[in-house]
């Protein structure tokens, strides 16, 4: 009869840790081995203190968004007296007839739209391809999540020759021309341009919320079909509650994009000043030969302002967005 023979603490198998592994069949930790390592030990503390250097530069310019042009001229914004100190920049930027306030107005109309449809459909559409069996799903999904390789920036001037005379097709022989998308008459307004965010969003969008909503646990799904749960049912009152995070990520990646975004607008909207939102009136604030320079940090400072009340805001459901899914079980 064999004899089992209890296990001394020595004899007990144990977990090789990550310098071990690394180390395995003699192979010495290579750079990226030793900078990983320095990495993981730095301490928070070292971490908090690059977040305050970068603060810097955002003192500074609030610092100098309240100093005249002189003032800026004569000394950095670390020596500001209180002599210095003036509204008149602030009273410049939003005195004008179409100056900041309008601006602000208009990449308001740009951000809100680009950021809230893109949410709205793709958040239909991802539960669809995680949860709904339909033919051609899986190639349309592909399809849709391989317009991510599309560069914006070849697509713009093709899409505002569309928006100012559509698309016609004309069927050679009979010199017959069929109109598939009418002369929008877009070009030089806000709506060209959050229409663009939106198609260029929408394929992210999907990706990200199918990966969260695809994850989601199978027994609540199967357990809402038995109680008769219709599909619009069960998105409204599960999926929707349980990818808030996701939803909340995306929705802070879409409107910083969107509210920073200058490349578009400037495209898009042009010579237009009525409709230029904040990045191209910042642009061209200066004027000829910089004699308004002094004005650019006031302009910018309430530029940036409004997306750091928006991150900071909805940072707790950013952090678990972008964590989603990291830990399953």
């Amino acid at each position: 009869m064999a004899v089992i023979t209890p296990l001394s603490g020595s004899d007990l198998p144990t977990t090789p840790t990550a310098g071990e592994v690394m180390g395995s069949g003699g192979r010495r930790p290579g750079v990226i081995d030793r900078v990983y390592g320095f990495v993981r030990a730095i301490p928070t503390l070292v971490l908090w203190l690059i977040v305050v250097v970068w603060s810097i530069p955002t003192l500074g310019l609030f610092v100098n968004s309240w100093r005249s042009r002189d003032a800026q001229r004569a000394s950095g914004w670390w020596r500001v007296g209180v002599d210095d100190l003036t509204k008149e920049n602030y009273d410049t930027i939003f005195g004008a007839r179409n100056g900041l306030g309008n601006s602000l107005l208009n990449s308001a109309a740009i951000a809100l739209p680009a950021t809230i449809i893109p949410i709205a459909i793709a958040a239909f559409a991802a539960y669809g391809f995680a949860w709904i069996d339909f033919r051609g799903r899986k190639p349309l999904f592909i399809g849709t999540v391989a317009l991510l390789a599309i560069p914006l920036q070849v697509a713009l001037i093709p899409l505002l020759q569309l928006y100012v005379s559509g698309a016609k097709f004309t069927i050679p022989g009979i010199d017959k021309t069929i109109t598939i998308i009418p002369d929008l008459d877009l070009a030089g307004t806000t709506t060209a341009t959050w229409i663009t965010h939106i198609g260029f969003a929408m394929p992210f969008a999907i990706f990200l919320l199918h990966n969260y909503i695809s994850g989601l646990p199978k027994d609540l799904f199967e357990a809402a079909r038995i109680d008769g749960a219709t599909h619009f049912t069960i998105f409204w009152r599960l999926v929707l509650p349980l990818s808030v995070p996701a939803l909340a990520a995306f929705a802070i990646f879409q409107f910083l994009w969107t509210w920073n975004d200058y490349l578009v607008a400037n495209t898009m909207i042009g010579a237009n000043v009525r409709a230029q939102p904040t990045t191209v009136l910042i642009a061209n604030l200066a004027g000829d030969f910089g004699k308004n320079e002094h004005l650019l940090p006031a302009a910018a400072f309430v530029q940036a302002f409004i997306p750091l009340i928006v991150f900071f805001a909805l940072q707790r459901f950013f952090v678990r967005g972008i964590l989603a899914g990291s830990v399953k079980g």
